[in-house]
């Protein structure tokens, strides 16, 4: 199987992109640029500074969307005809055993009677009566929109409906029929057969897939006003959900297997967008938020002896100010300058240097009115439009830094900040390695700031058990819900990773249509295609959408499920964190940011009146080309940036502290890429892109970080500290991706050793005890079968009393 965001990087390992020579010179030399050339690239710098001027993005980062926002995300704008179905099959069976009332008129007595009773008629051999009763059930759990008047009506009933199936057992049933289908092999052959799958071909599963979606994600949603009962079946759902009982896996798995079955071929009709949502609310549910990982990682900390966290993370984050981004001349310094004499090199360091306590420095006025760009800076430009297909082969050549200044600010004065917003931390008291002489005096700071990590002391604890399997005994495992599916996973771990990551690559808008790409379009295509203008410009849309919420609940699933399992062991982490690198995750993450970010957070891909709850009470509008273009009123699109946030956190996780995953970073030419994603003024984004051009600081070079000085400036004041790191004067550029090889293979290796020692015992180990007395052996207490003792006199009477023992044989045998 082809690996998603494959290829080789373009640029040989040998020689580090974004540096040029290993010196302080080496550029090109410079040519008289073409009017046309220079015209163009003035328009395209204009752009660039028009694009400074974007507003703070008041956006809060958290587990979800508002309720309605995730629950309008499960339909597709061509499902929306069938809400009327559901209505329809609800009403038709409703009358003949009702009559003269509604659904919101009946006692709570009744409405469960009436619930069993479409249960029961579930279990029909005739499919097509069992998809209406199926339907019926789901409009229920739509919240009964047809005898509601407003919005807030329709997100009440379709909570309380959703409690109230779940409580009559609705999930069980509907999750028996889950499996029924997607071990349908009429349907995947019948599939496997047509050259166009729409959205017809999934119809059962969908309507499964989106009763399942709303019980979890109504259930899953906590209010002050939720009636007392509702918390004790909320904590009952999620135990059936994390400890399967009828089952020998949890319900997450299930969904799993359906997403790699979709992506090996056999099965195309399966709703994709659904499954990944439903696994996203799951996972979430089921191992807790964002939140719950706090209170995790505290209590964990407690155990384990450690001091108490200086902060949370999120909270800090939502405090700090978004930073103006560099405007697009300063982008083009990504690499060596033009050789310049010392003494301008230095004048023009110190104009660099005269202000670093903001990025807003040279937005105020136009720095480069008068300046005539080299012809690098315009082939840079039109190399700007390239992307990720294959290798990574964007800015190939390295572009220039602009001419120097042509006056000195003499009249604005350095400020600095009042105070950081992180506390400090070391991770290394034992050496002094990059310290100034002065502080070697002031180990005493270095202690007072030591940070030892849950992984930390369970790394150790690994390495003490690998050392003593005797002395220390078997490890004490917690039956947890993230330990209960790794452990579920863990044989098939790398089939998930791979079959999320080429469904993020399809999804990507960054990807071209291959032939032998994977279809995520069926559960949008309608079975007849558009004929007009505007039927065309809708769907194009709700493709566009449909793509976006694909990102958008893989991208979260993935950070969840790397953040529960650091939390749990950290080489769970690695084991998962290895298998996605391995499957080209980093060029793939590197890939989708490659593009207008700005364009994309801003996207307008929605169409306010179709969405559910608000075309469910509401009569549709006619619908016009220019209503269609204008889209919403929004600032930004939430679910846009919620999925870049949670991409940029991943790749954080990836390579942090891995020195061959950094120069992944370098050799894929990152800096420039990540660098045009500040333009996004949302200050929890560019701490991520500011921590990952953190890391790969000292791999660019002295050049790189002189002609960006305020892309270190806003490293130093929003990213915490490290007090013996030297990311900021440091210099690896002769480091190559082979040297750290062995970093991988170690890692590698320790992984392999404690999956075999935790999951892999096997039955009869030499190394387990032999009890040898005869007493202790016969005074245990076995537990046996029922059927055992109904059967034991008979076996008595058969094996050994009926059996005749030759006593002389049996002396002679011994």
């Amino acid at each position: 199987m082809e690996d998603p965001g494959g290829g080789d990087g373009g640029q040989a390992a040998g020689s580090p992109p974004g540096n040029g020579s290993c010196g302080g010179g080496g550029g090109s030399k410079g040519k008289q640029a073409s009017p046309k050339g220079r015209e163009m690239f003035k328009n395209q710098r204009r752009e660039s500074e028009g694009s400074v001027d974007c507003p703070n993005l008041e956006f809060e980062y958290g587990d979800a969307d508002e309720h309605g926002a995730e629950l309008s995300e499960l339909y597709s704008y061509t499902e929306n005809p069938e809400f009327i179905i559901n209505r329809h099959c609800f009403e038709e069976d409703f009358r003949t055993q009702v009559q003269g009332r509604g659904w919101l008129e009946l006692e709570e007595a009744s409405q469960k009677a009436y619930i069993m009773r479409l249960l029961d008629r579930l279990e029909v051999v005739n499919r097509e009566q069992r998809l209406k009763v199926a339907r019926a059930i789901l409009y229920l759990a739509q919240g009964t929109f047809g005898e509601c008047d407003t919005e807030a009506d329709v997100l009440h009933w379709s909570r309380y409906n959703s409690f109230l199936l779940y409580q009559m057992g609705t999930f069980t049933a509907f999750l028996e029929l889950l499996h029924m289908e997607t071990d349908n092999s009429q349907a995947c052959s019948s599939a496997l057969r047509k050259p166009a799958i729409s959205l017809a071909d999934s119809t059962e599963l969908r309507v499964l897939l989106s009763v399942m979606y709303l019980m979890v994600e109504n259930i899953r949603l906590e209010r002050e006003t939720d009636p007392s009962g509702w918390r004790a079946t909320r904590e009952t759902f999620r135990t059936e959900l994390t400890f399967p009982v009828r089952s020998e896996e949890p319900f997450a798995l299930l969904l799993f297997s359906m997403i790699t079955k979709f992506c090996s071929g056999l099965a195309p009709h399966f709703p994709m967008k659904k499954v990944l949502l439903l696994l996203w609310k799951v996972v979430l549910f089921t191992l807790g938020g964002f939140e719950v990982l706090q209170a995790l990682k505290i209590q964990k900390r407690a155990e384990l002896g450690l001091p108490p966290l200086a902060e949370d993370s999120i909270q800090v984050v939502r405090s700090m100010r978004a930073a103006s981004p560099p405007s697009y001349t300063l982008d083009l310094g990504e690499s060596q300058m033009a050789p310049q004499s010392s003494k301008q090199r230095g004048r023009r360091g110190r104009k660099l240097l005269t202000k670093q306590d903001s990025l807003d420095i040279y937005n105020e006025r136009d720095l480069f009115k008068n300046e005539e760009p080299p012809p690098e800076e315009e082939e840079e430009a039109g190399e700007g439009e390239s992307t990720l297909d294959g290798e990574l082969d964007l800015l190939e050549r390295g572009p220039l830094v602009p001419p120097l200044l042509s006056q000195t600010p003499t009249t604005e004065r350095v400020t600095f900040p009042k105070g950081l917003p992180w506390a400090p931390k070391v991770r290394d008291t034992d050496t002094l390695v990059g310290l100034p002489r002065p502080i070697h005096e002031s180990v005493k700071t270095l202690k007072q700031h030591k940070y030892v990590s849950i992984s930390d002391v369970q790394i150790k604890n690994e390495e003490e058990l690998e050392k003593c399997p005797m002395s220390l005994g078997e490890e004490e495992v917690q039956e947890t819900p993230c330990e209960i599916l790794y452990q579920a996973m863990l044989y098939n771990l790398p089939q998930y990773m791979i079959a999320l990551l080429k469904i993020l690559l399809a999804a990507a808008p960054t990807s071209k249509a291959k032939t032998d790409s994977i279809n995520i379009l069926a559960d949008v295509l309608p079975e007849e295609m558009p004929i007009t203008v505007l039927q065309s410009m809708k769907l194009g849309i709700d493709v566009n959408r449909h793509k976006e919420i694909i990102v958008k609940s893989i991208s979260a699933v993935l950070l969840l499920l790397l953040k529960h399992f650091k939390l749990n062991h950290i080489y769970q982490f690695e084991y998962v964190s290895q298998h996605l690198v391995f499957a080209n995750c980093i060029p793939l993450i590197l890939k989708f940011f490659n593009q207008n970010i700005l364009s994309y957070i801003t996207a307008k891909n929605s169409i306010s009146v179709l969405d559910y709850p608000s075309c469910t009470v509401h009569d549709l509008p006619d619908l016009t080309a220019e209503s269609l273009e204008a889209g919403d009123n929004n600032q930004f699109c939430w679910r846009n940036l919620f999925s870049c946030i949670n991409l940029l956190r991943l790749l954080n996780k990836l390579t942090k502290w891995k020195h061959s995953r950094t120069m992944m970073l370098v050799v894929f030419k990152s800096a420039p890429i990540l660098k045009r994603a500040l333009k996004v003024k949302q200050a929890m984004l560019q701490l991520y892109v500011l921590k990952l051009l953190k890391i790969q600081t000292k791999y660019l070079g002295r050049q790189w970080r002189k002609s960006n000085m305020k892309t270190m400036s806003a490293i130093y004041q929003k990213v915490r500290h490290r007090m013996n790191d030297d990311w900021a004067y440091g210099n690896d550029i002769d480091a190559r991706p082979w040297d750290f090889q062995a970093e991988e293979c170690t890692l590698r290796a320790n992984i392999e050793a404690f999956n075999s020692r935790r999951y892999d015992r096997p039955q009869d180990s030499e190394f387990a005890p032999v009890d040898n007395c005869l007493q202790s052996v016969l005074g245990q207490k076995l537990e046996l079968p029922e059927d055992f003792y109904y059967s034991y006199e008979l076996w008595l009477e058969r094996e050994v009393f009926s059996q005749p023992i030759c006593w002389e044989e049996l002396l002679q045998s011994h």
